[in-house]
């Protein structure tokens, strides 16, 4: 029995309310639950920075589920981290650069929502120019690894707003957690 923390990283931005995100936040809670203790937070919700650091240090792994606008987290979230990452908690200074992380032991995942098809990647004729979903989120995986964290495997359901596939979404978010996290 793992102990797991959801981040939904959502914020309401132009039209997009939020609700895949959501979604998928509570199927990973429905799904997470049966076998783990699991924590939740919804930071449009608001949150308390003192709550979320002990939720941190109680989990094992933490699975932040966040939209991808302009090809990184929504400034809520940015905000959440630059916020409950601390000093001394989370982190602590190290002879070597991004080396002094103190959550070691604990593991981390993205589950991602963006507008761009799945075409746009690992193609170097497409946009992302052959990058693949790793790659295109490098910058949030380091900041993991500055805090010591180890990555899972990221999730990422594409071209959501031209064509939203809920099913074919929920379907692979269970395989992938299945696989992930070895939870059966």
């Amino acid at each position: 029995m793992k102990n797991i923390l959801i981040i939904n990283g959502h914020q309401k931005y132009g039209s997009a309310e939020g609700k895949l995100n959501r979604t998928l936040a509570d199927r990973m809670v429905s799904l997470l639950s049966e076998k783990n203790n699991v924590q939740t937070t919804t930071l449009q919700s608001g949150y308390s920075i003192k709550e979320e650091q002990q939720k941190f240090l109680w989990a094992d792994v933490v699975i932040y589920q966040t939209p991808i606008y302009w090809f990184s987290v929504p400034g809520l979230l940015k905000t959440y981290m630059d916020e409950v990452y601390e000093y001394g908690l989370f982190f602590k200074g190290a002879d070597q650069y991004g080396r002094g992380g103190l959550l070691t032991g604990k593991k981390y995942m993205f589950s991602t929502t963006w507008n761009a098809p799945e075409q746009a990647f690992n193609d170097p004729a497409e946009f992302f120019k052959g990058e693949s979903l790793e790659g295109a989120i490098a910058h949030l995986h380091r900041v993991q690894e500055f805090l010591g964290m180890e990555p899972l495997k990221s999730f990422a359901c594409y071209d959501v707003i031209k064509n939203p596939k809920l099913d074919k979404f929920i379907s692979e978010l269970d395989s992938h957690l299945e696989e992930a996290l070895n939870f059966q």
